[in-house]
């Protein structure tokens, strides 16, 4: 059951993320890490439905962490970049290579291997006030570094270091929910007297903040591809360390699992270095920005079975 919710949640966050990058990618370039984005952002209802599926996207992770490990679910991830390929194709009429295929079937697969050979355990520790400070020191520099690179490189490369410094962030945020669903396992009267509920709101506006500067600064899947790679390895560090996840390494996991992981990394890079990233190129002039493509219309036959205006 948690990765079935895993699942559908990031395919919510696939869906949130193309209505935000459609939300805020008409915005003058001059509104990165700005609350000016902000603003552009409220201005248009996609945005909202990307709130919306936000919003949907996290209810769906809580209940998969509720009866899952932070280490399990987030890898999961995964996923997210998997749909946002799908849609792209699908409905946005992007034209999917072997790149896209092939990076999916690996990232998937990868995925799948890694879940089911380190069956990961555990989980069930109270992290201490100590252990919680260390982990959010380290966040917050490890995302300040991200978010500085941000300001640096082409646009693939500003909005990849802005989606990873979001991503850090939700990966801690997913480690508040995670407590969060402890807490109300024990009854909803304790709750919001502890600093769990508050932290996650911070947290969660400050990767939101985070993500709107990555979907503005360049391709959205370049954003997601970073995305899919750190959060899930941000959430087995935490998982790890704050609630004691045991992941099995014995005798031959381990090295079944390092492979995993790298098809999964190759996966995700072939998928970040797909046409719909480098450059991210369309053919109705668009540059970047997200928005149908047009496929022309094959011209009608004639009577002696050649089309039209050929010669």
């Amino acid at each position: 059951m948690a990765y079935v919710l895993a699942v559908l949640a990031a395919l919510a966050n696939a869906l949130s993320a193309i209505f935000q990058r459609i939300g805020v990618q008409s915005a003058p370039d001059d509104t990165v890490m700005s609350i000016r984005l902000i603003r552009h952002a409220f201005s248009n209802a996609i945005w909202f439905a990307g709130l919306a599926m936000i919003a949907v996207g996290f209810l769906l992770q809580a209940g998969a962490l509720s009866v899952g490990q932070l280490s399990s679910v987030q890898p999961i991830v995964t996923t997210e970049l998997l749909f946002l390929v799908l849609v792209l194709g699908a409905w946005f009429r992007y034209h999917l290579t072997w790149r896209e295929w092939g990076g999916s079937a690996a990232a998937a697969g990868g995925l799948a291997t890694f879940l089911v050979v380190s069956a990961p355990g555990g989980g069930n520790v109270i992290p201490t006030q100590h252990t919680w400070i260390i982990v959010f020191v380290v966040i917050g520099l490890v995302s300040a570094g991200f978010a500085g690179l941000g300001f640096t490189g082409p646009r693939w490369f500003r909005a990849a270091m802005f989606g990873a410094s979001g991503a850090v962030f939700f990966a801690l945020s997913a480690a508040l929910t995670k407590q969060l669903t402890t807490l109300i396992s024990h009854g909803w009267g304790h709750v919001f007297t502890d600093w769990d509920p508050y932290a996650l709101v911070a947290t969660g506006v400050v990767g939101l903040f985070l993500i709107q500067s990555s979907f503005h600064a360049g391709p959205v899947t370049a954003s997601q591809a970073a995305l899919t790679i750190v959060d899930p390895v941000v959430s087995v560090l935490i998982g790890i360390y704050l609630f004691h996840d045991r992941l099995q390494t014995a005798g031959w996991r381990l090295p079944v699992e390092i492979v995993a992981i790298a098809v999964v990394v190759a996966g995700v890079f072939l998928l970040s270095t797909s046409p719909l990233v480098a450059g991210a190129k369309d053919e109705s002039g668009g540059g970047d920005k997200l928005q149908r493509q047009v496929r022309p219309r094959r011209a009608p036959a004639t009577s002696d079975g050649t089309d039209v205006g050929s010669t």
